[in-house]
């Protein structure tokens, strides 16, 4: 019996040691992820990301594509609304582009070099790498380590990531706030390292073009209207395309510090919300409701087509931050834009701008990205920040002086919401 016993336990004693050979520790990991993102020259991935951020949760169809030294391409897909935006970045700048709305920002920017993304393997690398109090634990098929969240949004504190155990691609992605409640997921379904694109995979023109699954839409020739076009490539009234604006523009060149001064026909006046208004009191907030004054990116719009379809519909925020409430609301025409104001106060002091979208010329200024769920946003100013973003037709621009950053976001994705 004794025997018997014996040799029972160095059976199980053998397959510890068998089982555990093939496991590494978070150390051995560590540096294998430190050598795959050194050198990684491409990768393609794509899956659902769910944002628990505002009332009620979002998700959409993320589809992520990377070519060294820095060409990315993020694909965000809204399906209920069939509407995708494209985040991309290649040699001529940062762009966000709807192009079923034709419509395209472009910002001066090092994005993502300054801004970390949940989707993006860099970030996730770095995340892991960096924090030298990093939980790890093995899980099936994957590693899981449980690190700090360094992210835009500062009520992100901690994120879990699990990473396939035979080439450390990501698997799954969660982002939680301070009470471990999460808010942000992202399930990849495929991730491919060492990826193939073709030679115009990242222009901004084709992109404008092309849907999520790489459909080739109608040309801007057939459609007769200018769809992916630079703006340095259009007059700021759009009556002319093609070459006669293009040869425009080459004489009207750059200036001496290397930026876009392309004009508007209404340079004069755009920017300043409150031109006219129904209401007297509305227009005392003309300092600090006018993003445009702080050098926020103004989107271009192509000529007809099927944006010119979208009818701005008013979408009050059902969020307020505590100790904030409403004010008051004004019409209000910005240019040869129709618009509302709506204004808060209490706690934090702060305005929204509704406007549908005519063409305009588009600045290159500072800014980085936000996440907001429904769609992508750009956020710009120091001391006095403005939130723009664009939705079915509709710009938004949300400016204060002290109503922080996540409550922002907050106040931009409670605006989706009430206006489904």
């Amino acid at each position: 019996m004794r025997r018997m016993k014996w040799i029972a336990a160095i059976i199980v004693c053998v397959t510890v040691l068998i089982t555990g050979c093939g496991t590494k520790d978070a150390d051995s990991v560590v540096k294998d992820l430190n050598k795959i993102a050194s050198n990684v020259a491409s990768y393609k991935g794509n899956g659902t990301m769910t944002l628990y951020t505002g009332q009620q949760p979002i998700e959409y169809k993320v589809e992520v594509w990377y070519e060294k030294p820095q060409h990315y391409r993020i694909a965000l897909t809204n399906e209920e609304k069939d509407i995708t935006q494209i985040v991309l970045r290649n040699d001529d700048g940062v762009f966000v582009l709807t192009p079923r709305l034709n419509k395209s920002f472009r910002f001066q920017s090092d994005w993502p070099d300054n801004q970390g993304q949940v989707y993006l393997y860099q970030t996730l690398v770095q995340s892991i790498v960096k924090d030298n109090s990093r939980q790890f634990v093995t899980e099936n098929d994957a590693y899981v380590f449980d690190v700090m969240a360094e992210y835009q949004n500062g009520s992100f504190a901690r994120q879990k990531i699990w990473l396939n155990k035979n080439d450390y691609a990501p698997l799954h992605v969660q982002v939680s706030d301070s009470n471990a409640a999460v808010m942000v997921e992202v399930k990849f379904d495929n991730f491919e390292f060492d990826a193939k694109f073709d030679g115009d995979a990242f222009n901004m023109e084709r992109n404008m073009g092309t849907s999520m699954n790489n459909e080739q839409q109608p040309s801007a020739k057939e459609e007769g209207q200018d769809v992916g076009a630079d703006p340095e490539d259009q007059t700021t009234g759009g009556q002319e395309t093609g070459t006669e604006a293009n040869n425009d523009n080459d004489e009207q060149g750059t200036d001496e510090t290397g930026g876009e001064h392309n004009q508007s026909a209404h340079e004069d006046d755009e920017g300043e919300p409150g031109d006219q208004t129904n209401d007297k009191e509305g227009s005392k907030a003309d300092d600090s409701a006018a993003p445009e004054s702080e050098g926020t990116t103004a989107p271009t719009e192509a000529q007809g087509g099927e944006a010119d379809s979208y009818q701005f519909v008013e979408g009050e925020p059902t969020y307020y931050p505590t100790g904030a409430a409403f004010k008051d609301m004004s019409y209000v025409t910005l240019g040869d834009s129709d618009g509302v104001m709506y204004r808060y106060t209490g706690s934090y002091d702060y305005t929204l701008i509704q406007t549908t979208q005519k063409d305009r010329a588009m600045s290159l200024v500072p800014g980085y990205l936000v996440q907001l769920g429904h769609t992508v946003g750009v956020m710009t100013g120091d001391e006095l920040l403005t939130l723009t973003w664009t939705y079915e037709g509709t710009e938004y621009r949300l400016t204060s002086a002290s109503l922080p950053e996540d409550e922002m976001i907050k106040v931009a994705q409670s605006v989706q919401v009430a206006s489904k």
